[in-house]
């Protein structure tokens, strides 16, 4: 894979960088800003070597069309403060506003051109959709530098396809990511543990399945692992259950069982008659929730245990909160988890999304863990052994 010392001298070249700048925002304001900071060192050492910093990004779902509640602007901004630059925004992605400010940029100059999802061709299935924009943002562009790890197994104009189209190299914060899921899934340092959390089996299938065949310990929590108590006869009262996945969950405990993967569930879970910030919650055995209750987090008992399992291992990932942290009185099992990571003496690896906000709301510092990481979806399939098309695309 070329990094960006391959691309050679860039005085004067317009330099396209795809970051991940998916960032919440809380009343126009970015109230977490880890995925700009992580985009940094790559955009400064491209501004020092005199390129022509040419920003594209995406912020959530807009639909494929313009969308002010979108717009990357207070994005830029936070950027620019972080950059101690100027940070101009375009008013559309590859239109003429792009093509005025592009190419007004003098070198070492840092611009961002609006969310590339206010156009429906970034996220297009079809081929030919999606290549008249990335002719579009090739042409604004000399070389590609993909620098945003939590989009990499999309397969969309701005990350796929404009790869195909430039002179393209891998951004530092990509190659510091894939340094760490290759020592996760390259001979780990024993113990490994996993703790897998968030609310659905379903979106944790594949990574199941393969990390029975590696890890040591599997931790399982959050809204996930009632389908798990379910599936061993327990009562589980109204918590969340995805009855489709019971049979597939059955299989992935006798995996464990045959693999000699230990499989631990929580002892205790805390109750409440709803998940709401006044809601009054309780603790009940795992085996007996009552049926009128809702599992909002894993109990007390859990916690310690879960912090004990995580403290004997060597090396430890972890996606998925345990409970529903964004209520305080739900948030101790989350919190016990991210203390027990910053105390392993190995590799420990906060797997993005969730997970990371989690960290990041509880308090912790980017620093006291081994690695966080700002992409969860991506992590997962990568660590299922999926092929991600933004990484194929830079290996080609």
């Amino acid at each position: 894979m070329k990094t960006i010392d391959d691309l050679g001298d860039l005085t004067g070249r317009r330099v396209l960088v795809r970051s991940d700048l998916n960032v919440p925002l809380d009343d126009g304001q970015v109230a977490d800003d880890g995925r700009i900071r992580a985009s940094v060192p790559t955009i400064s050492r491209l501004r020092h070597a005199g390129a022509r910093v040419v920003v594209m990004a995406h912020l959530g779902r807009p639909g494929g069309a313009p969308d002010p509640a979108y717009s990357l602007r207070p994005v830029a901004q936070r950027l620019a403060e972080l950059l101690r630059t100027d940070v101009p925004l375009a008013e559309d992605t590859a239109g003429e506003s792009a093509q005025r400010l592009v190419g007004s940029m003098a070198d070492g100059q840092v611009a961002m051109l609006e969310n590339v999802r206010f156009n429906a061709a970034e996220t297009s299935k079809n081929n030919s959709e999606r290549a008249g924009l990335a002719d579009q943002l090739a042409g604004l562009g000399d070389a590609f530098v993909s620098d945003g790890f939590g989009v990499l197994h999309r397969r969309q104009a701005s990350v796929y396809d404009v790869a195909r189209r430039l002179p393209h190299a891998a951004g530092e914060l990509v190659i510091s990511e894939l340094k760490v899921l290759e020592r996760l899934t390259t001979s780990p340092e024993r113990p490994y543990a996993v703790v897998l959390g968030g609310a659905k089996v379903s979106d944790k299938l594949g990574v199941i399945d393969n990390l029975l065949g590696e890890a040591d310990r599997l931790l399982i929590g959050g809204g996930m692992v009632f389908t798990f108590l379910q599936a061993r006869g327990h009562e589980i009262g109204r918590s969340l259950l995805e009855e489709n996945q019971l049979d597939a969950v059955r299989g992935y405990l006798e995996k464990a069982r045959d693999n000699g993967v230990e499989i631990v569930l929580p002892t205790d879970i805390v109750v409440a008659d709803a998940v709401a910030a006044d809601a009054i919650p309780s603790v009940a055995p795992a085996e007996e929730i009552p049926k009128d209750k809702i599992g909002v987090d894993i109990g007390p008992d859990s916690a310690r245990a879960f912090a004990r399992a995580i403290a004997a291992a060597r090396t430890v990932f972890w996606n998925g909160p345990m409970g529903v942290f964004e209520i305080p009185a739900f948030a101790s099992g989350t919190q016990a988890v991210a203390r027990a990571l910053t105390r392993v003496e190995g590799l420990s690896v906060v797997g993005g999304g969730d997970s990371a906000a989690a960290v990041h709301r509880l308090g912790f510092a980017d620093d006291e863990f081994g690695h966080i990481s700002t992409g969860g979806g991506a992590s997962l399939e990568y660590l299922e052994g999926k092929t991600l098309p933004g990484i194929d695309v830079l290996e080609g």
